[in-house]
């Protein structure tokens, strides 16, 4: 049975109660005036407000570190790590998922970005998408959810209902679930094991949290799949040595990637990376150790591959 106007208007009013307590819904006093400045003024105003971000991301680091933690644990047993959000948050879930593959040589399902209202909602507004909790759930049952993943809910306001519904599914089944919100006491954090608060303050748009919010939530998530493939081993000092090349692009890069590790030249990484299939942890593997292709993926086996062990001829715990 449909709704009446007074039960909308009502539920309208609860809602409009709800955000007033909701600091990414807030005024910033700081911006009041920006109708009236000029271009470059405007944008340094903007640029005020963002530089307040990163100092924010940085008091969270304590919660993001148990969220690398959770993550890591979960891909070493063979899990994924899904980031569940709606709007905006979840298509920064879907970015930062998609591009784990072609960086870390990944297979696309073990980074998973899920977006209130499907693929439609990447490009448009699915209206009402993100008020469905069952559809949070329901979701996350499409992909086979185990306890062996790891769940990161994402939303500015932290009350998003499609979110909350997705994380207590996810903690039902055992789970290790996180919630990356921009406002202190957030619904959202009740449903999860780990919380994620970066207090970027009110926006410099009232409302707009495309804006700090979602620049928060970038950073975030970049730490959050860097750190985690770092510790899975998919890096050489601070070189993507697992990057996937698949253009000229990339494969320029692999070149590259293995000139820096080296210090050899062109020539070398060229004639190594074709022995080593365009496998540039391979071909750093092989001439830092001066071996052939067998022995190199032999060591790099044996180490789980960490190509730092693989060096050393030795395991990694």
């Amino acid at each position: 049975m449909s709704s009446t106007p007074s039960s909308q208007t009502t539920s309208t009013s609860i809602l409009a109660e709800e955000l007033s307590r909701i600091v990414s819904e807030g005024r910033n006093p700081e911006t009041t005036h920006m109708d009236t400045l000029s271009t470059e003024e405007m944008l340094a105003c903007i640029n005020r407000e963002d530089a307040k971000v990163a100092e924010a991301v940085k008091q969270a680091i304590p919660a993001i570190a148990k969220a690398v933690d959770a993550a890591t644990s979960s891909l070493k047993k063979g899990g994924r790590l899904i980031y569940l959000g709606a709007g905006t948050s979840g298509r920064l879930g879907i970015l930062d998922a998609v591009e784990c593959r072609p960086t870390f040589s990944v297979p696309d399902s073990m980074v998973i970005g899920v977006i209130a209202g499907g693929e439609p909602a990447i490009q448009h507004a699915v209206e009402g998408a993100e008020d469905n909790q069952l559809a949070g759930e329901e979701d996350l049952a499409s992909l086979t959810l185990t306890k062996e993943d790891t769940v990161i809910g994402l939303s500015a306001s932290g009350r998003t209902p499609y979110v909350c519904g997705g994380l207590r599914y996810a903690r039902q089944l055992g789970c290790s679930t996180a919630a990356i919100a921009c406002s202190p006491n957030a619904v959202m954090f009740s449903h999860a094991d780990i919380a994620i608060c970066p207090l970027v303050g009110p926006e410099a748009l009232t409302g707009s949290t495309r804006m700090k919010s979602g620049t928060a939530q970038k950073m975030i998530l970049n730490m959050i799949s860097t750190a985690t493939m770092v510790k899975l081993g998919k890096t050489y000092e601070n070189l993507m040595v697992d990057v996937n090349a698949t253009n000229a692009k990339l494969k320029a890069r692999a070149k590259r990637i293995v000139m820096q590790a080296t210090q050899c030249t062109e020539e070398v990484a060229a004639e190594t990376l074709s022995a080593a299939d365009n496998n540039a942890k391979l071909a750093i593997l092989m001439i830092l150790t001066n071996t052939d292709v067998d022995t190199a993926r032999k060591h790099l086996a044996e180490s789980q591959g960490y190509l730092r062990g693989a060096i050393g001829h030795r395991e990694i715990p």
